[in-house]
């Protein structure tokens, strides 16, 4: 089919529905136009209009194995052909219980019990329904609040975005009109964890839980941490018999360098909240899974000691199938030894912005690397400029940063870190 007629046809979708669209994060009257894709592969994007990316997000961080991986759609394929959903209440499938099965010898000690749901936000949702829940079971119905961290982030549902820092920017407008739980310092040394210890003397009886992403704060400004400061919550957590909650959506399978990010610290939180990874960027899935005490007080005769909770799509068969296959991938293929050389090679390549006008910091965990700037003045103008060079990258805030496909090419990351650094050198958007 000549090209120009391609480009008709992905104009009249395209145009056309750009009047009905609502799209996240944006304010629709003056964004720049979004990019229209048409296919992806590997670590590329391909544009409706024949230009192609490289992807240095991963999609939100979803597609560690890159795109179109054949052993994933086959395995959706053979899914859909036999079952492509059903129902969770009072019916189950294998895919779902294998991956269950799976996550639960993956997770370290006793996390072995996993409710499934559609979204991190959701997940994260579930885990406070469940740490709430735990204690009212207990007949405890004073601990109704959670400590939360500064720079953190666990999403855009009314009670996640409760325990996400209102400082960050994106729900400072509902100020006031959430419910309201203590936002802390992270307890990083001596002090913090000490000025920790204050909060909790004044709040500790009605403290349900504590609830932290471990290593690195996404969205929140790709904020990193060490394990001791992981061990310091589970001591605080365990004197004030409070539950702690990891929320590793983004850290989980591998981002940081292992599988899971508390693995790295060896501390077990009481409840674990996974998902964008977790298919292996294909389809929505999330886990939400407890230890063993934690499901116990739920285990009753009593009915109304149950978890009454249970999205629609709750261990989605098409979903779970991709998961499995992605953890088929993670057994097979040498995922953490990819992040390894991905992590080295981002940190040797983007030391060349340190110490370069407006730069703050430069930083890598695992396969996150991150440009840390004084300010960016203009993020779409940057964003745009990125396009230019052949490469997605989408900062925010005052943060450049990378989070590739764990199976990209070492040329084609070197693209990606050769755009930060030139730009980075011309300005990165400082202007205003």
């Amino acid at each position: 089919m000549p090209y120009n007629r391609r480009a008709m046809d992905w104009k009249h979708w395209y145009e056309a529905g750009l009047d009905h669209i609502w799209l996240p994060y944006a304010q629709m009257k003056t964004m720049r136009p979004p990019l229209a894709v048409a296919r992806t592969q590997g670590c590329r994007i391909a544009l409706a209009d024949g230009r192609e990316l490289i992807d240095g997000i991963a999609s939100w961080w979803t597609a560690c194995h890159g795109y179109n991986h054949p052993h994933i759609r086959q395995a959706v394929d053979r899914q859909l052909a036999a079952m492509p959903h059903v129902m969770f209440g009072g019916l189950v499938h294998q895919q779902a219980m294998t991956l269950a099965q799976r996550l639960a010898a993956l997770l370290p000690g006793d996390l072995d019990r996993v409710f499934f749901s559609e979204s991190g936000s959701v997940a994260v949702e579930i885990a406070m329904k469940m740490a709430l829940q735990y204690w009212i079971n207990r007949g405890e119905r004073g601990r109704t609040r959670f400590i939360a961290f500064k720079g953190g982030y666990h999403g855009d549902t009314t009670g996640a975005m409760a325990v996400t820092d209102p400082d960050g920017g994106m729900h400072d407008i509902f100020r006031g009109l959430l419910p309201e739980h203590v936002i802390a310092d992270l307890p990083t040394d001596a002090a913090s964890a000490d000025a920790l210890e204050l909060v909790l003397a004044r709040h500790a009886e009605s403290i349900a839980g504590l609830i932290v992403e471990p290593l690195v704060q996404g969205a929140g400004g790709m904020r990193f941490h060490d394990a001791a400061t992981l061990k310091r919550l589970r001591e605080i957590a365990d004197r004030c018999g409070a539950l702690l909650v990891f929320d590793e959506i983004f850290t989980g399978f591998g981002r940081t360098g292992t599988m899971f990010a508390c693995e790295q610290a060896e501390v077990l939180p009481d409840i674990i909240t996974l998902s964008k990874a977790l298919s292996g960027g294909t389809l929505p899935l999330a886990a939400t899974v407890a230890r063993r005490h934690v499901f116990e007080a739920f285990w009753s005769d009593d009915p109304a000691k149950a978890l009454m909770h249970g999205p629609t799509y709750m261990g989605n068969a098409l979903a779970c199938a991709a998961a499995n296959a992605s953890l088929d991938l993670f057994e097979r293929e040498p995922r953490l030894r990819q992040v390894a050389a991905i992590g080295s090679q981002m940190a040797q390549e983007l030391a060349a912005c340190r110490g370069l006008p407006g730069v703050r910091d430069v930083r890598v965990m695992g396969a996150t690397g991150v440009v840390e700037m004084e300010r960016i003045g203009d993020l779409a103008a940057l964003r745009a400029r990125f396009v230019e060079e052949g490469v997605f990258v989408r900062p925010f805030g005052r943060i450049i940063y990378l989070t590739p496909p764990f199976t990209i090419e070492a040329h084609e990351l070197s693209r990606l870190t050769a755009a930060i650094v030139k730009l980075v050198r011309q300005g990165a958007g400082q202007e205003t």
